[in-house]
């Protein structure tokens, strides 16, 4: 066996498959294209996705079940936003797969004066999204959105950091994150952020509507400085949905300090 080989088998055993996945185009997305300050409306509160966006969601579920994907998914992260949970639950629900699981971490951004970005309450969620668990929130009230405050890029950034420490607690070892747009690329840009490989580049460019790229994050330090490479593409077994069936591998001392 040669090193390059023994490199990409030995680390699957150290580390986690993450999915992850923007939501499709939500109402917002729609209205927000046409004139910015529809944003402010709060006709937009915890916007729902858009005609094209269940579109894309059948879409996307159609292609994780002809990949086999589904049947390798332990657990379903999402954001506690209703275009995350429809998102989540129509690609990857069902009652054999697995359970989804939401978390304020994922969260989209905290904009502040944006209705669209703000969360109802988790009994009314409940009630929407009966095979979400919620158990991880226990604050009734969305007591994170500020209606003065915008969430600034430090922020966001440690926000991410907690997200994924806390993602790397988790004893699954394949695991889907349907978040957002701006949540998903900064967590992305910030684990590259020394990077300036090519390919890197191109997985932490916005994610479009409904898309999914997949990383591989495992523990450096088991195995050493030299053998951890956070761009190397390598092939994930019949996993057609992954763009050609490559993608990072991501050194977990790049955010867990």
């Amino acid at each position: 066996m040669d090193a390059k080989a023994a490199q990409f088998l030995y680390p699957w055993r150290h580390g986690k498959v993450v999915h992850l996945v923007r939501h499709g185009q939500a109402m917002h997305n729609v209205e927000g294209d046409k004139n910015r300050e529809a944003l402010l409306s709060q006709d937009l509160f915890d916007a729902q996705l858009s005609p094209l966006g269940l579109q894309q969601v059948a879409k996307l579920r159609k292609d994780v079940h002809a990949s086999g994907l589904l049947d390798r998914i332990e657990l379903v992260i999402t954001s506690p936003l209703s275009r995350a949970m429809q998102t989540a639950i129509g690609v990857f629900g069902s009652d054999r797969h697995p359970k989804v699981m939401a978390i304020e971490l994922c969260r989209d951004r905290l904009q502040g004066v944006r209705p669209c970005d703000m969360r109802r309450k988790i009994s009314d969620y409940r009630s929407r999204f009966p095979t979400v668990d919620f158990s991880m929130m226990d604050v009734e009230d969305d007591t994170l959105w500020n209606p003065d405050v915008r969430e600034s890029e430090e922020e966001l950034a440690a926000r991410g950091a907690r997200f994924l420490k806390w993602l790397w607690t988790r004893p699954e070892k394949e695991i889907v994150v349907v978040s957002h747009g701006i949540v998903l690329q900064n967590i992305l840009i910030n684990i590259h952020r020394n990077d300036c490989n090519l390919s890197c580049k191109w997985w932490c460019k916005r994610f479009d509507h409904c898309e999914l790229r997949s990383v591989f994050i495992m523990d450096q330090s088991i195995m050493g400085k030299d053998s951890a490479s956070l761009c190397s593409d390598h092939h994930h077994q019949d996993d057609t949905v992954l763009k050609q069936g490559s993608f990072p591998l991501i050194s977990l001392a790049d955010f867990i300090q």
